[in-house]
Parts: C-alpha cells; sequence; structure tokens
C-alpha cells in the first residue's frame, strides 16, 4: 500500500468523524488540507530517502563490478603461474561478487519502482492539493452564506416573532377602532356647524336682497315725489 493510499483512508477515517460530531465544513477543508500538506511532506522525504538508497546502490554496484575485475586478473595471473587452486578460488570469489551484484541491480530496480510511485503520488497529491485550496475559499463563503440564510429562515419562522406582529397588528386593529369612534362623533358636529355656516350665508344674502328691494324703493318714491312736485307748480 502507498503513503498516498494511507492518506486516504486517513482523510475518510477524519472526515467521517468529523461528519458525526457534526462540524463545520469549514473544519473539514481545513483538515483535508492539512493532512494533504502533511502527507506531501512525508512522500517527498520517502521519495528523498528513495533516492539517496538508489544512489548508494549504485556505487555499491560498481564497487563490486570494479573487484570482480581484480578477482578475475587475480584467477588470469594464477593460472599463468600453474597454480590452478589459486585460480579456482579467485574465480569463487568474483562468482560471490557477481551474485552480490546480480542481488543489488534487483535491489536498485525495486527502489526505481518505488521512486516511480513516489512521483505519481506527488503529482496526485499536488493536484488535489491545488484543488482544494482553489475550492477553499468558495465552500467558506457557500458555508457563511448559506449560515447566514439559515439563522434568517430560523427569525422569520420564529413563533415568537408571529406572536408579536400578531400583537402589533391587534394594536393597530384598536387603534382603528379608537379613530373611527373619534370620527363618528365628530361627523354630527361638523355637519350641525356645516349647516349652521351655510345658513348664514343664506341670510346674508336675504338681507342683501331686502336692503337692494327698499333701495330700490326709496328711490322710486323720490322720483315719484319729485315729478308730482314739479306737476304741481306747473298747475299754479
Amino acid at each position: 500500500m502507498s503513503i498516498f493510499s494511507r492518506f486516504t483512508d486517513i482523510i475518510n477515517a477524519n472526515i467521517n468523524s468529523l461528519l458525526e460530531k457534526a462540524e463545520d465544513p469549514e473544519k473539514i477543508i481545513r483538515l483535508m488540507i492539512q493532512e494533504m500538506e502533511d502527507t506531501l511532506v512525508e512522500i517527498r522525504s520517502s521519495a528523498a530517502k528513495c533516492i539517496a538508497d538508489r544512489k548508494e546502490q549504485q556505487r555499491y554496484a560498481e564497487f563490486l563490478e570494479r573487484e570482480q575485475e581484480g578477482w578475475a586478473q587475480r584467477a588470469e595471473l594464477a593460472v599463468r603461474q600453474g597454480r590452478e587452486d589459486l585460480a579456482r578460488a579467485a574465480l569463487a570469489e568474483k562468482q560471490t561478487l557477481a551474485d552480490e551484484a546480480e542481488q543489488t541491480q534487483r535491489e536498485t530496480k525495486m527502489l526505481d519502482q518505488q521512486l516511480e510511485k513516489f512521483n505519481s503520488d506527488i503529482t496526485q497529491l499536488q493536484s488535489k492539493l491545488t484543488d482544494a485550496k482553489t475550492r477553499q475559499r468558495s465552500i467558506v463563503i457557500r458555508h457563511k452564506t448559506a449560515t447566514s440564510q439559515l439563522a434568517a429562515r430560523k427569525h422569520i419562522h420564529d413563533d415568537a416573532i408571529d406572536e408579536m406582529l400578531f400583537r402589533f397588528e391587534n394594536a393597530e386593529q384598536r387603534i382603528d377602532r379608537v379613530e373611527a369612534q373619534g370620527e363618528s362623533l365628530n361627523i354630527g358636529r361638523r355637519r350641525g356647524l356645516a349647516d349652521a355656516i351655510d345658513g348664514l350665508e343664506g341670510d346674508g344674502r336675504v338681507e342683501d336682497a331686502l336692503e337692494a328691494l327698499k333701495a330700490k324703493i326709496s328711490t322710486s318714491n323720490k322720483a315719484e315725489k319729485i315729478v308730482k312736485a314739479k306737476q304741481e307748480k306747473k298747475d299754479v
């Protein structure tokens, strides 16, 4: 199992634990990012050690190759000197070194494969980390907005607020009834006053007409007297 796979298990376990505790999404995303960053550091550290081990294996492989050449030369020298026993011993040493070099080669190949897995894990994790950081702000904003909306809707549907509004409506209705009663009392009084004023206005017009008529009659009488006086003078 790779480190990345173990990281996925850890993340899933932590998320499930947080969900069971009803933790908010902001904490979850922060935890995920922290886990990713910590795991990324761990993978890179393991990859660095793998690279160092591979270099060490490569140096050891080169050492074994030199040693094999040295024992091969010794075996050849022993044969030239007619010492087959020494040549046989030298070749045995060379074979031992060859076997060890083969084992070292297999171990180096395993390190190469492990390093490829590390590189793949780093690439995947870095991509997911970048995506998580990109989405973190959006998740935080959405969570705050949803929380605000939930609080607002709780207030909207709050029984206490509904009861208070109901009391306001009752108070307004009572005030409307009081105002209506007051207006009903003023209606008769205002009408009587209006009628009185209209009556005064009517009386004024009659008086004006009477005064005009009296003035007209007075003027007519004066004219008749003048005419009569002139006629009497002519008769004399």
